[in-house]
């Protein structure tokens, strides 16, 4: 089922090899598994490296293909070229939409500028694009529950923007007004902490008794499966550092779930380099992981850092197997098999 290549998920040191550097033992690092790439990821930013390889650069991409700096550097130093919207595309060009996904809106303007478009969205993401238009055309009210601006949100929103409103976290909850409290139904952002969307689900259902639920559930599993990572092994640790840049939601709410859940401490650092030795002072246990769109190469270099200051002893700490892939784009496959085709 997937085209998954190596070269977006670079060798991995195993937990404890840097276990002999540094200046003696201060503590313990328990590194949470599962962490870094999920599937929609890792397809998109493989969809970015083929089509380089394929097309060569320049390779237009909107918005950042994950938010993530380093896997952006690193695809933009490939020939990539990360722009805001369509019309900043030459006429005529490739363009790849990112895994968060765009509005149909989006997908016209592409068009209207004849445009070669790859859509990277997860399938994920697609999934609740698809119970968008089919509780729209069903007249339903659709409440969006999901973090003002962000892409995925602008995109869902987009596929029925008559239908949808969006909800911001519990409080936004008393000005939502609908037509009939007896059709609505609410979907959900994939990136969002399951705690927080519960508790918003919870306070619309006080509001609005009959509320539906999605068809199945909206919260992405890698989301879920690193959120209970986390989960596990913040009451074990008195500080909690996650790798992951400031815009990637998943991200972020790794750090609310670690406090929330134990950890005396938590930061988010995009890379090694951020990281506070002061943080460590008094610290006998310190909690790693990483975003869904994190790679594993961040987290080996984080780890490193700590081994140099006396945290060489890493216990992996797993809670669940991933093994789902998702194909190439449908676009990139046929060119890809159409140019496999020519040279046989």
């Amino acid at each position: 089922m997937a085209e998954a290549g190596a070269s977006s998920s670079p060798d991995v040191a195993a937990p404890g090899d840097a276990g002999e550097v540094g200046p003696g033992r201060r503590g313990k690092v328990l590194l949470a598994a599962p962490r870094g790439y999920c599937a929609g990821v890792d397809r998109a930013v493989i969809a970015v490296e083929k089509a380089l390889d394929h097309y060569g650069a320049p390779v237009y991409v909107r918005k950042e293909i994950v938010h993530n700096k380093h896997v952006v550097a690193t695809l933009s130093r490939r020939g990539a070229v990360f722009v805001d919207e369509t019309d900043e595309v030459p006429e005529g060009a490739t363009v790849i939409f990112s895994a968060h996904g765009v509005s149909p809106a989006v997908h016209e303007a592409a068009a209207q500028r004849q445009l070669k478009t790859i859509d990277a969205t997860c399938p994920l993401v697609t999934k609740v694009h698809k119970e968008a238009v089919r509780f729209a055309k069903d007249d339903y009210d659709i409440l969006l529950v999901g973090h003002d601006g962000h892409e995925e949100v602008e995109g869902t929103a987009g596929e029925a923007p008559q239908h949808v409103q969006l909800v911001d976290g519990p409080e936004s909850v008393d000005a939502v007004t609908v037509r009939d409290p007896e059709k609505v139904v609410w979907l959900s952002q994939t990136t969002l902490s399951v705690d927080e969307t519960m508790q918003t689900v919870e306070r619309l259902r006080e509001r609005f008794p009959t509320l539906q639920d999605p068809p199945s559930d909206d919260i992405c599993y890698a989301t879920q499966n690193r959120q209970v990572a986390v989960k596990k092994i913040a009451p074990g640790v008195e500080l909690l550092i996650v790798v992951g840049s400031a815009n990637s939601s998943n991200s972020v709410r790794l750090v609310e779930v670690g406090l929330q859940h134990g950890a005396d401490a938590a930061y988010r650092v995009d890379h090694a380099g951020e990281a506070d030795e002061a943080w460590l002072e008094g610290v006998s246990s310190v909690g790693v992981t990483s975003g869904a769109s994190v790679p594993e190469i961040l987290v080996t270099d984080l780890l490193a850092w700590l081994a140099e200051r006396g945290f060489g002893d890493v216990e992996e700490v797993r809670t669940a197997s991933e093994d789902l892939l998702f194909s190439l784009p449908r676009e990139l496959r046929a060119d890809l098999k159409t140019a496999a085709a020519m040279k046989a």
